[in-house]
């Protein structure tokens, strides 16, 4: 056997392992552009962020009415307003509704805010009202759609909407 010289080894080359790559240039591992993720897109706030007096004139009032025309009859004549409470006098911020054949609703919040409580409040042709309703005590998050279902859910229940 001839001996030469051979070319120093380190630990790893002689364990068989491969070669150390150089190491990469400064700024060299940054990802190109196409890979870096897209900012996030800002979400539109949702309807019930808006602030309650613009809330209910603007979202509130004319979903309601476009739902209770869903049940055949026409659209009650509706109102927002500060004023007292039926039956209590308590003073509240109110959807105040009125229906054919002279019947009337209150949708009562408590405080400008419709996570606030509320209450119901309904009358016949020629009557008072004479009964608050507690009006969806056991939601977590109140939402323009919640709302207007289960008031239009409460109205019909009374068949005070379409052929009924």
């Amino acid at each position: 056997m001839a001996s030469g010289s051979a070319a120093p080894v380190s630990a790893d080359q002689s364990a068989g392992a491969a070669p150390k790559a150089d190491p990469p240039a400064p700024g060299a591992d940054a990802k190109p552009a196409a890979d870096a993720k897209p900012a996030a897109k800002a979400k539109p706030p949702a309807p019930e962020e808006q602030p309650f007096e613009r809330f209910v004139p603007d979202l509130l009032l004319p979903a309601i009415a476009t739902e209770c025309r869903t049940y055949g009859g026409p659209a009650p004549e509706l109102s927002f307003l500060r004023g007292p409470m039926p039956v209590v006098g308590s003073d509240c911020w109110m959807v105040e509704g009125h229906l054919p054949r002279e019947r009337r609703f209150w949708l009562c919040f408590t405080s400008p805010d419709i996570q606030a409580s509320k209450t119901v409040a309904l009358a016949e042709a020629g009557a008072e009202p004479s009964l608050l309703e507690s009006f969806l005590i056991d939601e977590r998050k109140t939402t323009l759609a919640l709302l207007v279902s289960r008031l239009v859910q409460r109205l019909n229940g009374q068949k005070w909407l379409g052929p009924n």
